[in-house]
């Protein structure tokens, strides 16, 4: 089932790699899988290479490109995206909504932070990916999956209520840092009155 269609309109989410600390390869391989349009930071770029994975877009300030010019012709048909003061992702989302992208996995990104993305939810779908938890945002306020026996942590501003609903008990979580709950296996439902996240922990971490 590799049948690999090398078409890259933007159906599947770009892959953002902003750093590589505490990721494997393995965790972020299964992303690649259709081919997505990846952006790399510079600090990543060999480390990326490294993987095996192709870079579509490089994004470095102007020292970086000029010092790394052999880039362009090493990993043709990589391009490089200028980025000033180290704003890596804020260039790579405009890029996204610009080339008409719905959607985003971003590696490497601090789950603390993650507020200052819902802005930009309105144009895209984005999944965090910070250490060994994915983060994904319930952008509705209403949420439902089936899960295996497992934690989870709850991301929203402090005090954020959460009515969390599954076979095993129905009750309102307040949201202190970082709020973990228990969920047991079959349907849970979430609840809540503005945007809240998810982290789920990616399995063999």
């Amino acid at each position: 089932m590799s049948s690999h269609h090398f078409v890259k309109e933007q159906q599947e989410p770009a892959l953002i790699i902003l750093d590589t600390n505490n990721i494997q390869f393995e965790q972020i391989a299964p992303l690649l899988e259709w081919v997505p349009t990846v952006l790399v930071t510079q600090e990543e770029v060999y480390t990326v290479i490294s993987w095996g994975i192709k870079i579509d877009i490089i994004l470095a300030d102007l020292a970086f490109q000029k010092s790394h010019f052999n880039l362009l012709e090493e990993q043709y048909p990589v391009r490089f995206l200028g980025v000033q003061n180290g704003n890596y992702l804020e260039e790579a989302l405009q890029y996204l909504v610009a080339t008409k992208h719905g959607a985003a996995n971003i590696i490497g990104f601090n789950h603390q932070k993650v507020f200052d993305l819902e802005p930009k939810l309105e144009r895209l779908d984005l999944v965090v990916w910070d250490g060994p938890i994915r983060y994904f945002p319930i952008k509705s306020g209403h949420f439902r999956k089936w899960f295996v026996p497992c934690n989870v942590q709850l991301h929203a501003p402090e005090g954020t209520l959460i009515e969390v609903k599954n076979e095993e008990a129905a009750q309102i979580i307040e949201v202190h840092h970082s709020t973990m709950m228990e969920l047991p296996e079959g349907t849970s439902e979430f609840s809540s009155k503005g945007i809240f996240w998810i982290g789920e922990f990616l399995s063999n971490s």
